[in-house]
């Protein structure tokens, strides 16, 4: 009894060193597989240009109140030129528009949205325009995917 035993524990076997290398190659095949099918780097840009969206309509409703508010007038400082609009903790707003006028007292908006990515200098990453037939246009420039994100009111 006692040598079938010992028979016994010297038949079971662990994993050999190409059953372990095997089952590393197979996992990191299917995790390879799984990051390009995710492909994390487009869907953060997509979540970055879905801010983007969200944020130019939140600019031009704001504008779109305040003119409500002021007898159908946009704040002065709003051209037939597309310019980028000044970031609202800005110290300097030279060459840029001034939308602070939007921020005063947290009525219309309480900060001009900052493109996600981070705008230059005291740029907020959006632009705004009057067309000549007295409608706005607030652009995200910095759209990626090649979107072009832009809305016209």
């Amino acid at each position: 009894m006692f040598m079938t035993r010992i028979k016994h524990i010297q038949q079971q076997r662990g994993f050999t060193l190409l059953e372990i290398l095997l089952a590393v190659a197979a996992i990191a095949t299917l995790s390879g597989v799984v990051i390009l099918a995710i492909n994390p780097a487009k869907q953060l840009a997509e979540t970055r240009n879905a801010e983007r969206s969200v944020d130019v309509n939140t600019i031009l409703n704001a504008t779109y109140q305040y003119a409500l508010d002021n007898n159908g007038q946009f704040p002065s400082t709003v051209t037939t030129t597309q310019t980028e609009i000044c970031a609202s903790n800005a110290t300097d707003c030279t060459g840029l528009i001034d939308l602070s006028a939007l921020t005063l007292n947290e009525t219309y908006i309480v900060s001009i949205p900052v493109d996600p990515t981070g705008a230059e200098g005291n740029g907020a990453g959006y632009e705004i325009a009057k067309t000549a037939n007295g409608r706005l246009t607030v652009v995200a420039p910095d759209a990626e995917l090649e979107e072009t994100i832009s809305v016209t009111r």
